[in-house]
């Protein structure tokens, strides 16, 4: 495994656990740690502080030790993170490595050879074995280490399908035993076996002994037995002789007799329990072992062994839809085996939005809920109402998520009401956060359509999830945030929606802004897109239409469509000072704030648009305005952010002289104000060290492009962090330092073409053209003007084009 590799593989694992991305500097750190380099080389390497990185790095190896639940620290990442990869056995981990691992076609990993075919699909040949057993070595080993610190009763609790029985089975067959005794519990309650039945069948026909004519004296007998011989014992399929509280119903308490004789110390035996629900009887010693679902390889080696080429994508999907669930992994083979003719492909196209499409799999999951209904109404309603719930963006729920929807229980039957849903292992659960399989969820949320509850639950998750975030600091706080959104979709209110869309919360730059604000400016600008989209023709409120008009307005920009993004601030400008007119003969001084802070924003915004279509004058006068309207009132914010992109645009027109006055004056209310602390003014920090770089003054327009570049990595802004690097990418190239200048520029482009900012990616692609003509390579420098001239005629952005033809000219 190569540091490319391990890259590629945590590029998959952490988005998937935690819905973060590692950051360009992280993954410069893991690829040079990995290399054996220390952080000074490290901040050699990438252009910044040994500080920077060092921090970074302290950062990133909390990051992976949450990851992979063991204590990585920058001397042991190397070992660890290889011995996680090779335990983990993840198909995407596996699928990766090949990529980084290929010889002749073939690939090796230990025990499996891969042989390439056509179309996406590989055959895999594993190491033999016991292809009607595989992929429990570690439950296996579970379970011996238990028996052998002297654990005498262990239960093997899981939903049905996980393969409780076999793994049960194979395990006590396995181990010598003198004899093993099984007992196999009748589905209905009403159909259990006495306990006293079982004991005298296991002494008469099992261990060749009369039992008593009392239940005590047929229990000593067994118990002298035990003693005696090493015997594997095993009670399967335990929950129907539970209650709703997981102890033994009525009239089957003699039970406990027996399973007091099964945990004493001086028995031989062991005894394996297998149960949906959690055995709770206190005075017994009982230890449970929750068991997982099966790993992806072991799918992947379940379906190779029967002879299906497979599409490694398809069926790291399928696992994950099922849980790894072994029932449904035999019931999806046998129908695509059967209805699809082995074609793994075709099956998931047809049946992916459908988890339970299979019959089978329906009745697995509907007998479950049955019971639970059966047993308690309760858990059962909020095991209905929790398919509300998404798992997809945000992966899991806190406790709080699911004590919300118990809106009609009376607060101290609350974890009562969880820990049955537990105890019956119908939601995954750890360290206080909660999640449905796929399965389960999809016969949850079937139910809760279907009943009076549906519209309520999805107003109480939405106000959960509103409520959850007051701040949004970090990426999965967005999502988060952004959660109460699609409840919202799911029940038609839309109003609800776009007042959520524009709910302003503090971020991590200092700024108090609305929700799709923020958003767009963490790199999130399709959801928000998409979202705005759908609800804005259903929206009567001409407060909120002008709000969502202008972030609409900047998600166009970033797109690379100009006019709209433009026609959208107009629009916001025309509903502004509409309500302003109104507003005349009022005392509404926050209203007044509102709508004139919509309009110098809007206003501000188009003269950025000017910019990328190179519309310089145009900008000048609109940065000009915002000044006039803003400058010396509450919104004299808005007044320095003009004043910045009023000196870069003077820097383009060659106005050096007022450009300079401008930049310095900004320069000294930044740092004077400490505004660079904040984080607040980053994106006009980069703005500002663009100005410097055209005034020639490289000391401060570095300061800027670094400080402006160390908030847009913490805070995830990507745009910032992109055309900060693009900056110091041109300080770079003129310097000479072409090395650093190629570096920063295509982690620049990477970035940008990620989030798709359109504008900014042809001007980063001009500026890498130039830099490959300063290295006399015209090859490279013309396919770039190519690729920014493309992009700039897809914006419609013409003056751009004459721009770029100008540049070339007077450079040649």
């Amino acid at each position: 495994m190569d540091d490319e590799a391990v890259l590629v593989w945590l590029d998959t694992i952490i988005p998937y656990k935690t819905g973060e991305q590692l950051s360009e500097l992280e993954k410069v750190i893991v690829q040079q740690v990995w290399l054996g380099r220390r952080y000074l080389e490290i901040a050699d390497f990438y252009g910044c502080t040994e500080g920077h990185a060092k921090d970074v790095g302290s950062r990133l190896w909390k990051l992976l030790s949450k990851v992979m639940r063991q204590k990585i620290t920058k001397s042991n990442c190397r070992r660890v993170l290889e011995k996680c990869f090779r335990k983990a056995g993840s198909i995407s981990g596996l699928f990766d490595y090949q990529h980084s691992s290929s010889a002749n076609g073939k690939f090796i990993v230990p025990d499996i050879d891969i042989t390439r075919e056509q179309n996406g699909l590989c055959l895999y040949e594993f190491k033999q074995e016991d292809i009607n057993f595989i992929g429990r070595s570690d439950a296996i080993d579970r379970i011996h280490n238990l028996v052998n610190i002297g654990t005498k009763v262990i239960a093997i609790q899981g939903e049905g399908g996980l393969g409780k029985t076999t793994l049960a089975q194979q395990y006590l067959h396995s181990q010598g035993f003198d004899a093993v005794l099984e007992l196999l519990m009748a589905h209905e309650t009403q159909n259990i076996t006495s306990a006293q039945r079982v004991v005298e069948e296991w002494l008469k026909y099992d261990l060749a002994q009369e039992p008593g004519l009392e239940f005590g004296v047929t229990l000593g007998r067994l118990k002298r037995q035990l003693q005696a011989k090493r015997i594997g014992i095993l009670i399967d399929n335990l929950e129907p002789a539970l209650d709703a509280k997981g102890r033994f119903v009525a009239p089957h308490r003699n039970y406990i007799e027996l399973l007091r004789i099964l945990t004493d110390a001086r028995v031989k035996c062991t005894t394996l329990i297998t149960s949906r629900d959690r055995l709770c009887e206190p005075e017994l010693n009982v230890t449970h072992y929750r068991l997982p679902g099966l790993d992806e390889v072991t799918w992947l080696q379940y379906f190779s062994n029967r002879g299906m080429a497979i599409a490694l994508p398809i069926l790291q999907k399928m696992h994950h839809a099922y849980g790894g669930n072994a029932k449904a992994m035999g019931i999806l083979c046998g129908s695509i085996q059967e209805d699809f003719d082995g074609d793994i492909t075709a099956y998931w196209q047809e049946n992916h939005a459908d988890p339970l499409a299979v019959t089978d799999l329906k009745n697995l999951a509907a007998s479950q809920f049955n019971r639970l209904q059966n047993l308690d109404s309760q858990a059962y309603r909020l095991l209905c109402r929790l398919g509300c719930y998404r798992y997809q963006d945000v992966p899991t729920v806190p406790t709080q998520g699911f004590l919300s929807l118990l809106w009609d229980v009376a607060p101290e039957q609350h974890r009562q009401i969880i820990a049955s849903l537990k105890n019956r292992s119908l939601i995954e659960f750890s360290k206080g956060e909660y999640w449905l399989h796929p399965v389960i969820r999809a016969e949850a949320i079937s139910r809760l359509r279907n009943g009076e509850d549906w519209e309520i639950t999805n107003h109480k998750a939405a106000e959960f999830w509103t409520d959850s975030v007051q701040t949004i600091e970090t990426f999965q706080d967005a999502l988060q945030a952004l959660e109460a959104y699609y409840h919202y979709i799911e029940i038609n209110q839309f109003e609800l929606a776009g007042k959520l869309i524009i709910k302003s919360r503090n971020n991590q730059w200092g700024q108090f802004l609305p929700l799709g604000s923020t958003l767009y400016r963490m790199g999130l600008i399709q959801p928000v897109l998409a979202a705005i989209i759908h609800i804005i023709n259903h929206i009567d409120d001409d407060t909120k239409i002008s709000e969502l008009y202008n972030i609409l307005g900047d998600l166009y920009w970033i797109s690379g469509k100009i006019q709209p993004a433009i026609e959208y601030q107009e629009n916001t400008i025309s509903l502004a000072r509409k309500a302003l007119n109104s507003l005349s003969n009022q005392n509404n001084k926050q209203a007044f704030y509102y709508y004139r802070m919509l309009e110098v924003d809007s206003l501000l915004s188009i003269g950025l648009y000017k910019i990328d279509l190179w519309e310089l004058s145009e900008a000048a006068q609109l940065f000009q305005q915002v000044i006039s309207l803003a400058q010396n009132t509450a919104h004299h914010s808005w007044a320095e952010k003009a004043a910045v992109c009023l000196s870069l645009v003077n820097s383009y027109l060659e106005q050096y002289k007022s450009s300079r006055l401008l930049a310095d004056e900004c320069y000294k209310n930044i740092t004077a104000q400490r505004i660079e602390k904040t984080g607040r003014f980053a994106y006009f920090m980069q703005i500002l060290g663009q100005t410097y770089v055209n005034l020639k003054d490289f000391t401060k327009a570095k300061h800027m492009f670094s400080m402006a570049l160390t908030f847009a990595e913490e805070s995830h802004y990507t745009q910032v962090q992109a055309k900060s690097l693009n900056g110091l990418a041109e300080i770079s190239r003129k310097n000479q330092d072409f090395e650093s200048a190629l570096k920063n520029h295509l982690a620049a482009i990477e970035l940008l073409d990620k989030i798709g900012a359109k504008c900014d990616l042809a001007e980063a692609y001009f500026q890498l053209s130039l830099t490959y003509r300063s290295m006399g390579k015209e090859g490279e420098s013309r396919v770039n003007v190519q690729k920014a001239v493309q992009i700039f005629d897809e914006i419609k952005a013409p003056k751009q084009v004459e721009k770029i033809g100008e540049q070339l000219s007077i450079k040649s």
